[in-house]
């Protein structure tokens, strides 16, 4: 979708804000004990209230109203009787629809307050490695560039990228172009950032995985090769010549 009126970008960013405040509800109420199904039900109870439809739902028959994925989970976890514990690493990946407009936002959290160094460490960078992302977001710029950045972030960090999952254009649907921006370096990415372009930036910076595969349990699931840590942090965002929009922020 390319932005091409103020009528547009605020329909963004309302069901952008639907979304970013739909994972800080789910992400408030967490606790250890209850299941993903349980967290799940909080954020479908507040996309409902606020008049938006699952995307995943919508979209793709997904089983569930958000994607919750845990641990050794990369992406796409489905809710069910899966219980929280202390200590775990838990994505909440939320996508919406309202009005015809489409918003698409996700992140990593730790459950409880003794989180082990390492995994704290992830959060902290995956966080980061986001933002730098977002922050090479302008007209003109190389969708590389993108990727470049969180490249050498996680190079220098000693960290690896997952490399079958991307970044994507969102808007009028959930997935659209640009498709398939690389957040890792990719020196066959030649795309120029247009004015008004709506995509998403979403790194998965991992403890050793670079890629993502299916597993035994569901069709939907997604597991690190190798099984490591992993977190995902993103952000919707529209290109200007002043730099990225975000239109996922809670406020």
């Amino acid at each position: 979708m390319v932005v091409t009126n103020e009528s547009e970008l605020e329909g963004l960013r309302h069901i952008g804000q639907i979304c970013a405040r739909t994972i800080q509800v789910m992400a408030e109420a967490m606790q250890p004990g209850m299941t993903t199904r349980d967290l799940d039900a909080i954020g479908r109870e507040y996309l409902d209230r606020h008049g938006a439809v699952s995307a995943p739902e919508f979209c793709y028959e997904f089983p569930g109203a958000t994607c919750i994925s845990v641990n050794e989970e990369v992406a796409h976890g489905v809710p069910g009787d899966r219980v929280i514990a202390a200590g775990d690493l838990v994505n909440i990946d939320v996508s919406a629809l309202k009005d015809g407009f489409y918003g698409d936002t996700g992140a990593s959290f730790g459950v409880g307050d003794a989180m082990p160094p390492r995994t704290a460490r992830l959060l902290r960078d995956g966080k980061r490695a986001m933002w730098l992302g977002i922050n090479q977001v302008k007209t003109g710029n190389r969708l590389a560039a993108i990727g470049d950045a969180i490249g050498k972030f996680a190079r220098k960090n000693r960290y690896t990228l997952i490399r079958n999952l991307a970044s994507h254009g969102v808007g009028r649907s959930l997935h659209e172009e640009p498709s398939e921006i690389a957040t890792w370096p990719d020196k066959h990415e030649k795309r120029i950032m247009k004015e008004g372009q709506v995509f998403t930036v979403e790194p998965f910076l991992s403890l050793g995985a670079v890629f993502a595969d299916d597993g035994e349990t569901d069709t939907w699931t997604l597991y690190g090769e190798p099984s490591v840590l992993t977190v995902q942090f993103e952000h919707t965002v529209v290109v200007t010549r002043n730099g990225p929009v975000v239109l996922t922020l809670p406020d």
